[in-house]
């Protein structure tokens, strides 16, 4: 391949690259616009806050993770290259954009991708053969949900996970956490500076049996 191919060649990798780029964030844009009470950010999460939040995760220990709320996947991949090879990831999004999104883009065979609620959580991981999760992530705008919505999927998501596992819950606010107290008496707290807008990361325990 001579010098003139070899650009060529390195153009239409850009632009494979580019497309997909600019692809991913019209249709995180786009759910924004349409369902802004429901999407935590115009922006997805920065790495610096993927990192901080997936830390206290026990990977070794972990068959079942639990997204809410996964947009265009910011989260699904760092959490799929962590998981172990028979782990399974849930997402759960009531926007049947990002859904469809996710299952053309993701083809990892552990990873599924349901369009319901998340207060339906305990259903649908009975439906794909769990009586349990052991973390469960969550990025919804807990202030901005509507009423009753919040405090459902707070304890739902208690309920559904096993004893010792975590809620893990990243906002711009502290409302979520208002809700996780009437249910996890422990609940870590930190704090993501390089994001846009800087969050605030929660980590609700279930209490050990």
């Amino acid at each position: 391949m001579n010098t003139s191919e070899t650009a060529i060649v390195r153009r239409a990798g850009l632009r494979r690259k580019l497309g997909a780029l600019f692809g991913q964030w019209g249709v995180f844009f786009r759910g924004f616009v349409e369902h802004p009470r429901m999407v935590g950010s115009i922006i997805p999460s920065s790495r610096f806050t993927i990192e901080k939040m997936l830390a206290p995760v026990d990977w070794a220990e972990c068959e079942l993770f639990v997204e809410y709320g996964p947009g265009v996947g910011t989260f699904c991949r760092p959490v799929l290259e962590r998981m172990r090879r028979d782990g399974t990831l849930i997402v759960i999004d009531t926007n049947p954009l990002y859904i469809d999104y996710l299952k053309r883009t993701i083809t990892d065979g552990r990873f599924f991708a349901v369009l319901g609620s998340a207060a339906d959580v305990q259903e649908i991981v009975r439906a794909h053969g769990f009586g349990h999760a052991d973390y469960v992530l969550s990025g919804l705008p807990f202030s901005t949900l509507p009423d009753g919505i919040g405090p459902a999927i707070a304890e739902a998501t208690h309920e559904v996970l096993r004893p010792g596992g975590a809620f893990l819950v990243y906002q711009f606010s502290a409302k979520a956490r208002d809700f996780m107290a009437r249910h996890f008496a422990r609940i870590d707290q930190g704090f993501e500076l390089w994001n846009v807008l800087p969050v605030k990361l929660f980590w609700g325990w279930k209490d050990a049996a």
